[in-house]
């Protein structure tokens, strides 16, 4: 995953690639908030947050691809609350998904990343060649990439991360302590609970 930098010798095609990485936002100037400790967000909310649907969001929890951290499912009927970080991860194994990288990669990049510090995942930006998936933590690594001109595309998790900041701040989300309340006001998470009961069973 890490990308070793060279000695940014400043050519014409690393100039370009700089230019290129500045345009698409890859620089590492994103300025990002502290996300809320004590929050989650059921089901419904980290799929619209992340764009994904009901039926991802369950296959890659039961795969544990990302699985809630703040309260995963118990039977049926229980609500899943995703924190920030997980939602976070959710849209950025979308986006790479949306790129033709395969599983196998993502679910590295998602092990990789589940060891960084919250506030660290802003500082990443994350490359690939549609292959491989590599990490970036300075500009000249990420021009380095570029400058490689293997069509190489980047996400900029400080640039995701105000995404799902602003996503988030429409959609409702409870207090990780918060009692479950009635399932029958989700049937989504209920109808689940009830398949996953019916496999195990």
């Amino acid at each position: 995953m890490a990308v070793s930098s060279g000695e940014g010798k400043a050519t014409p095609d690393r100039h370009m690639a700089s230019r290129r990485a500045g345009e698409q936002g890859l620089l590492f100037d994103t300025q990002v908030s502290a996300p809320p400790e004590d929050v989650g967000y059921r089901g419904p909310t980290a799929c619209a947050a992340a764009g994904i649907t009901y039926r991802q969001l369950d296959y890659w929890a039961r795969t544990k691809l990302v699985e809630p951290s703040v309260r995963p499912a118990h039977g049926s009927g229980s609500q899943r609350l995703y924190s920030f970080r997980d939602v976070l991860v959710l849209k950025v194994v979308k986006r790479l998904l949306d790129t033709g990288v395969s599983l196998q990669q993502i679910r590295t990049a998602v092990t990789h990343l589940r060891d960084r510090g919250v506030r660290d995942l802003a500082q990443i930006t994350l490359m690939s060649d549609g292959v491989s998936v590599y990490e970036c933590t300075s500009p000249d690594e990420v021009v380095d990439l570029l400058q490689g001109g293997q069509g190489v595309f980047g996400i900029a998790l400080g640039r995701v991360w105000q995404e799902v900041e602003g996503s988030l701040a429409e959609l409702p989300g409870e207090r990780a302590a918060a009692a479950d309340d009635d399932p029958s006001e989700h049937p989504h998470d209920e109808l689940a609970g009830r398949r996953r009961a019916r496999r195990t069973g």
